[in-house]
């Protein structure tokens, strides 16, 4: 066990994971990782011949494998949706836990030292059931989560200003599914989030979506076969080639498309070409982007402050670099948004700055945060001058800072009535229909009174956005408690035990340990110059970055080789992408039993097929 509390992103595209380096006095917090890898791709698949995959080279084997291979399992955090995986099924908590587990080994791997806490963050309007299934997820990683940090309060760590003046910012938080928009006051040591909004279903995801089908209407018009009927392969690289034109899209005005064999018909292969523009593009997400600023005038008017009244606009997540966010920003606001932290990184950094402090050391910023939702239960009232069961007032009310108690009195509503059904939502409107259930709870055994029985309830929420619901009676004292996790009933420890072993097992599956082949056998000290504000600086110091040694020549060269290829997968030809794919499991079996005439052979075979692939491009 060690003191090291690492801060996590876990993120619906990439993951990241960030911890103090250089030692507590002069020390920095910066996003870990092999090599320059600094984001994890949230991709978790099995290769044909059963080895698990995390990360780019899941990523890279999807649109091969696609029934074999999932992306985005942060969408369905806190559902009881299996995912079928090859011949495995597994629960979301388990695939986010090989994510979490992965970034552990990272952070082992950068720092010499193996984490077992961990800060992961969430967006602000997770509800409870998903933040309660992230935190199942690190304890079957093997992670204690000592904090769950809602993502825009973790970009303002890593934004913060510190010069002690009253500083107000919009933090404009769209990733790759999900969007959050906070307004947050800092001053001195202290961040407080005034207002939270945002939609847990929209992100870059659905940016792709749109121009996958896009180009699948397109390809129909070619060659009059729709994509989106039975055909899983054309259709993952459909996605994966909308994903890379949208990334260039935020850079170049316009993308040519090029697929090839696609489908093939007769013998015959059917590819597709397409160049779209930028504006083209920006057209078909207009109306999901415009949609976010219905989210932004709200979180002002709930944080009763003007445009003119901020001091700056915050970016953060990899979708707010399309230019369209930005110009519509600027008409909605007045003020050039800000991006100079990376916005892929932001929220790992500032998940690091809270974990450096609750580790002990010396940080800039104390955390205060909201609640993003209303909390209350259902009763007896009076609706239109008639008797309605299903009446709702807030107990707890949206934006109030945490944690937080509070208690409202109800009553019996039938003379000697015993027991009560108590309903615990989510929401703000007063038919309690319209919110969201999120639990409910019996209570037996109450006092036999002929007048009205008062029953307290009492609410509180912590910092982890976990909801206790206590019912007292008054006369008696009898209560009833209830923790309000998730939708689904929570693990228990044997449970947790147990899904943590088949993670482990999994793991062990792999044969070699592969990180050790990225990594190297040790762990070395030296300096690296960051890009794009990679860091947030705690004290003033010398910045030490702990990097992996180089691998042997043999190794490296062949890893080279594998990198080159996997970049190129989505564009070979089906017996291609086989022969590359089946090449990369030969080098791979080679470093792992030290063959170095085997692992010679098949990265000669290797650089010869890229030859050929290389020179059709």
């Amino acid at each position: 066990m060690s003191d090291l509390i690492v801060g996590i992103d876990l993120g619906t595209t990439n993951s990241e994971v960030a911890a103090l380096t250089g030692g507590p006095v002069g020390g920095q917090v910066r996003i870990l990782g092999p090599g320059d890898a600094r984001m994890l791709p949230s991709c978790v698949g099995f290769s044909a011949s059963g080895e698990l995959l995390v990360g780019e080279a899941a990523r890279n084997q999807q649109a091969l494998y696609p029934e074999r291979t999932v992306r985005s399992i942060k969408r369905k955090m806190g559902s009881d949706e299996k995912i079928t995986l090859g011949d495995r099924t597994f629960i979301p908590q388990e695939i986010s836990a090989l994510i979490l587990h992965e970034l552990a080994e990272w952070a082992y791997h950068s720092l010499g030292v193996r984490p077992d806490k961990a800060v992961i963050t969430v967006p602000a309007y997770f509800s409870d059931a998903q933040r309660n299934a992230t935190r199942e997820a690190g304890a079957l990683a093997g992670l204690e989560v000592v904090r769950i940090l809602n993502e825009p309060t973790a970009a303002s760590l890593a934004y913060g200003y510190g010069d002690g003046t009253r500083h107000t910012a919009l933090i404009y938080d769209l990733g790759g599914g999900t969007f959050d928009v906070s307004v947050v006051t800092v001053e001195g040591d202290i961040t407080e989030v005034l207002a939270s909004h945002g939609n847990n279903h929209l992100g870059g995801d659905d940016f792709d979506d749109l121009l996958a089908d896009l180009l699948a209407a397109q390809f129909q018009k070619q060659h009059g076969i729709n994509l989106r009927q039975g055909y899983p392969a054309a259709k993952a690289r459909l996605w994966w080639a909308a994903e890379e034109a949208k990334k260039k899209l935020s850079f170049e005005p316009y993308v040519k498309i090029r697929e090839e064999a696609l489908v093939i018909q007769s013998g015959k292969p059917l590819h597709l070409e397409y160049e779209i523009s930028r504006d083209e593009y920006e057209g078909l997400i207009r109306p999901l982007v415009e949609s976010t600023l219905d989210s932004v005038s709200k979180a002002l008017i709930d944080s009763r402050l003007k445009p003119t009244e901020l001091d700056a606009v915050l970016l953060v997540g990899g979708s707010t670099r399309t230019p369209l966010v930005t110009n519509l920003l600027i008409q909605h606001t007045g003020l050039e948004p800000r991006q100079d932290v990376h916005p892929d990184l932001c929220v790992a950094l500032g998940a690091g700055v809270l974990a450096s402090r609750l580790a002990g050391h010396e940080v800039q910023r104390v955390l205060v945060d909201v609640s993003p939702y209303s909390f209350g239960v259902s009763y007896l009232g009076e609706r239109g001058g008639f008797p309605y069961p299903h009446c709702y007032k807030p107990i707890i009310q949206r934006n109030t800072p945490l944690p937080l108690t509070r208690t409202e009195r109800y009553c019996t509503s039938h003379p000697y009535q015993t027991e009560v059904e108590i309903e615990v939502y989510q929401g703000d409107d007063e038919d309690a229909l319209k919110n969201i259930l999120v639990g409910d709870f019996h209570i037996d055994g109450l006092t036999a009174v002929e007048g009205p029985n008062e029953i307290l309830c009492r609410m509180r929420l912590d910092l982890d956005g976990i909801l206790e619901v206590t019912a007292v009676e008054k006369r008696t004292g009898k209560a009833k408690h209830v923790t309000i996790a998730n939708a689904l009933r929570a693990k228990t420890e044997a449970e947790i035990a147990a899904g943590r072993k088949r993670i482990q097992e999994l793991y062990q599956s792999r044969g070699a340990d592969l990180l050790d082949q990225v990594w190297g056998a040790g762990v070395a000290d030296e300096e690296e110059d960051y890009e794009e504000a990679a860091a947030v600086q705690i004290d003033s110091g010398k910045t030490v970055v702990m990097n992996p040694p180089a691998a042997a020549p043999g190794e490296s060269k062949a890893q080279d080789l594998m990198d080159r290829s996997r970049g190129l997968l989505g564009k070979m030809h089906a017996d291609d992408r086989e022969e590359a794919i089946d090449l990369h499991e030969k080098i791979e079996a080679a470093i792992a039993a030290g063959d170095s005439a085997a692992l010679e052979q098949a990265s000669k075979a290797l650089k010869e097929l890229l030859f050929f692939v290389e020179g059709q491009q």
